[in-house]
């Protein structure tokens, strides 16, 4: 599978359409989710692709909101980005926006780790600690189920994630909290300094 763009030239480019801190930070967060999860199922010499299809995923998401994954095609094609990164960052929005089916392994990771990246994140916020390091999946599955907690976070795209990998929603619970924690202080820095710079 082959980019056809740099990690840094990927940066670049979500830089060129995001300005939100906030994407930023989701951006380097599935990147970082990603390639823990290429390393944990054994794809570890696909782990720079996994990254930047997770870096590269909401490219078009602060501009287009309404044309998410629609929209996404043209601009990563613009920057001369392979047909494989588009095929895989269409896919998560498979069954809401696009039909664009999650067929690799890692697009079905995607696909089951973005909108559970975001539930997480909201959960962590209101814990003293900020921080996924002493977050239990049991706590994670109070919130989940609490549908009005972090309602944008689609509880059914995690659950047909989960499914399509095969996997029970717990150990996809538990295997991304981890991927989180792996990430968690360099994307926090990481963002920060970004956003010192744009400034």
């Amino acid at each position: 599978m082959n980019a056809d763009i740099t990690r840094d030239e990927a940066l670049a480019l979500l830089l060129k359409y995001n300005k939100d801190p906030f994407h930023i930070y989701h951006g380097l967060t599935v990147e970082g989710v990603m390639k823990w999860f290429a390393g944990n199922l054994r794809f570890g010499d696909e782990s720079e692709y996994w990254g930047i299809v997770g870096l590269l995923h909401d490219i078009d998401f602060e501009l287009y909101p309404d044309e998410h994954c629609i929209k996404a095609p043209e601009l990563l094609k613009s920057a001369g980005v392979s047909e494989d990164v588009i095929h895989g960052v269409c896919s998560h929005g498979y069954g809401i926006t696009v039909d664009v089916k999650p067929d690799h392994q890692m697009e079905k990771v995607l696909y089951a780790v973005d909108e559970l990246t975001g539930l997480i994140g909201s959960v962590i916020k209101m814990r003293p600690s900020q921080s996924t390091s002493d977050l239990e999946v049991k706590s994670l599955k109070k919130k989940f189920k609490d549908k009005k907690f972090a309602a944008g976070c689609s509880r059914d795209v995690i659950l047909n994630g989960a499914q399509m990998l095969g996997w029970e929603p717990d150990c996809l619970f538990e295997q991304t909290i981890l991927a989180m924690r792996s990430c968690e202080d360099y994307v926090r820095t990481e963002t920060d300094t970004l956003i010192r710079e744009k400034e």
